[in-house]
């Protein structure tokens, strides 16, 4: 036991001078530190900064972000430098013509139905015949035939005479021929169903040609009796064409014949004179307008077309 007290107390005398020494070694005086920050030296070769910053390695925060502000206002600088300015064009697409008619021959069997005449009918089928000296404008002619069935007097005309005891005068046509110039201010495409697309043109035409008619006897059926003749008509009209393939389409037109009529006379002579053919017919002539539809198909030829591009 004496020998474990002895080192104890041994060991106590050899820890108490090193607490003591590092407890002073922590502490700290104002003095001192004043005096440390003053006596650190400073070193020799380190340059000096100029307004710009400093041009070495090292530095503060600051000295760093200097660089980037000075790229930044070179770039702004660039940025604000006068560069030619560019042209800018806006470019179409302009597709092909689907059907090229220049120097191509059209060949369009039709019929035709009378509209604005409620007392006679005038059903006729024709076929029409141009040549495309452009791809907008055609010269050619066209010709109808009326005879292919008979002319029908309406039922109106009919029961009109009935009970009013007045009847309207009609006429007989037998054909037409025209000679016409087409021409053609628009065309384009449309859509049909969302699958299929057509390209189509509306068209103008008009001309002058010749009729051959005659009147219908409903005053005196019984003595009169009247002969064909030719009458000078003019036409004009309007249509649209929609083409199937590049040489075969179909069409329907709006066309106005006008001419004058000599109609059949309402006046019965009495005796003899009833039996005089100048007194069948009307004393003058009467303007005449009829208004047809005409549907068919449109058949160019040749089939094929070739596009040559301007070099």
């Amino acid at each position: 036991m004496p020998k474990r007290y002895l080192a104890l107390l041994v060991g106590a005398f050899v820890l108490v001078p090193q607490w003591d020494s590092a407890h002073a070694q922590m502490d700290f005086s104002l003095d001192e530190t004043e005096g440390a920050e003053g006596d650190e030296p400073i070193p020799e070769d380190i340059p000096e900064e100029d307004d710009e910053g400093s041009s070495g390695s090292g530095g503060s925060l600051s000295d760093w972000g200097e660089p980037e502000a000075s790229t930044s206002s070179e770039t702004a600088a660039e940025d604000t430098e006068e560069r030619p300015a560019e042209a800018v064009e806006e470019i179409y697409a302009v597709q092909q013509i689907y059907a090229l008619r220049l120097n191509r021959f059209e060949l369009a069997p039709s019929a035709a139905f009378v509209v604005n005449d409620p007392y006679v009918s005038h059903p006729a089928v024709g076929v029409a015949m141009n040549y495309w000296i452009s791809n907008v404008l055609a010269v050619g002619a066209n010709f109808l035939w009326y005879q292919f069935i008979d002319s029908n007097e309406s039922d109106l005309n009919f029961f009109l005479r009935r009970s009013t005891r007045l009847a309207v005068p009609i006429t007989e046509w037998q054909m037409g021929m025209h000679l016409n110039f087409t021409y053609v201010p628009f065309y384009g495409k449309f859509n049909m169903f969302r699958e299929f697309i057509f390209q189509y043109d509306a068209y103008i035409v008009g001309g002058v040609g010749l009729m051959r008619t005659r009147p219908v006897p409903v005053i005196d059926q019984a003595v009169r009796e009247f002969d064909y003749d030719w009458r000078v008509a003019f036409n004009i009209g309007l249509g649209i064409r929609i083409f199937l393939t590049r040489y075969l389409a179909v069409f329907t037109e709006f066309r106005n014949y006008m001419y004058l009529e000599r109609y059949e006379n309402l006046d019965v002579a009495l005796g003899e004179a009833r039996n005089d053919r100048s007194t069948w017919l009307a004393d003058g002539n009467t303007f005449t307008n009829a208004t047809t539809v005409q549907v068919g198909l449109t058949v160019f030829f040749p089939f094929s077309v070739e596009y040559r591009l301007p070099k």
